[in-house]
């Protein structure tokens, strides 16, 4: 229970890392992480690897830490849009990681999220007197993000099996 415990700590660690370093890299290299969403990838293998409490609260924290120390994402409303979004996604994917496989879990984890997101946005664009329209939604969700749905769909199945394979996750119990 206790190496359990420990394991899932010093892997929710790793993802708050690599939720802040990836994207830095992609800026650095001005690749958009609205097409590429890089802050995703270690949030939703948070959740498969760590369960929905870790999943969750490193969802949360990822972009604001971000946000504060890099100015990546713009904390408002974006930070903290995205913030809503990948708390949804960890939690997700927590809870559905050993109810269901991979790529239904992905799925849902990935609708749900981005369903936060778009009303998220609805009510922090409104509060800021923007509007935030269905089309608008629609675009950044699914069309802008394409890429970064398919190395989603593509990777986290890959690094599950990998890990599977190595020991190095609980999934199998």
């Amino acid at each position: 229970m206790h190496q359990n415990t420990t394991r899932r700590l010093t892997y929710a660690a790793l993802m708050l890392a690599l939720g802040i370093l990836i994207p830095m890299v992609f800026h650095t290299f001005q690749i958009s992480g609205g097409i590429f969403l890089p802050m995703h990838l270690p949030i939703l293998l948070c959740g498969f690897l760590c369960g929905p409490q870790f999943g969750a609260l490193c969802g949360l924290v990822v972009p604001l830490v971000s946000s504060l120390f890099t100015g990546m994402p713009p904390m408002y409303p974006t930070a903290v849009a995205m913030a809503l979004e990948l708390l949804t996604y960890g939690l997700v994917t927590g809870l559905l990681r050993k109810k269901c496989n991979v790529y239904v879990t992905l799925l849902i984890a990935m609708l749900a999220g981005r369903a936060v997101s778009g009303c998220a946005n609805l009510v922090l664009m409104g509060l800021a007197e923007n509007s935030y329209t269905l089309s608008a939604f629609l675009t950044a969700s699914f069309v802008t993000a394409l890429p970064g749905i398919v190395i989603q769909i593509v990777v986290i199945p890959l690094v599950i099996i990998v890990m599977k394979k190595a020991g190095l996750t609980d999934l199998n119990e």
